[in-house]
């Protein structure tokens, strides 16, 4: 097991309760540099459960790479696994997250 994994799981798990908390939309890349007409048509709760959801999993998946070592093949399911849950989260923040 590696500290680095778990220490950078903490700060992702803080990072979840910002979100959580409803603070931390300066942190969401890319919301923060809109305009505040653009930012009328995003629905900021939804990419605050989002952006909770990501930072959760991320948390989730650094704990996981550390108890896995060096065993390639987890690894790489694991990685896999985040790279299709990314997937879904960007597609989401796109989607679900926009004012109709």
């Amino acid at each position: 097991m590696k500290i680095g994994g778990l220490v950078f799981a903490a700060l992702f798990i803080i990072l979840a309760i910002i979100f959580l908390m409803g603070k931390g939309d300066k942190l969401i890349a890319g919301y923060n540099t809109l305009s505040e007409e653009d930012r009328k048509g995003i629905n900021i709760h939804r990419l605050r459960i989002l952006m909770t959801f990501i930072s959760t999993v991320t948390a989730c998946f650094c704990i996981l790479l550390s108890f896995i070592g060096k065993d390639m093949k987890s690894g790489l399911t694991a990685t896999l696994f985040y790279i299709v849950i990314t997937i879904i989260i960007v597609i989401l923040a796109n989607t679900w997250a926009k004012k109709k």
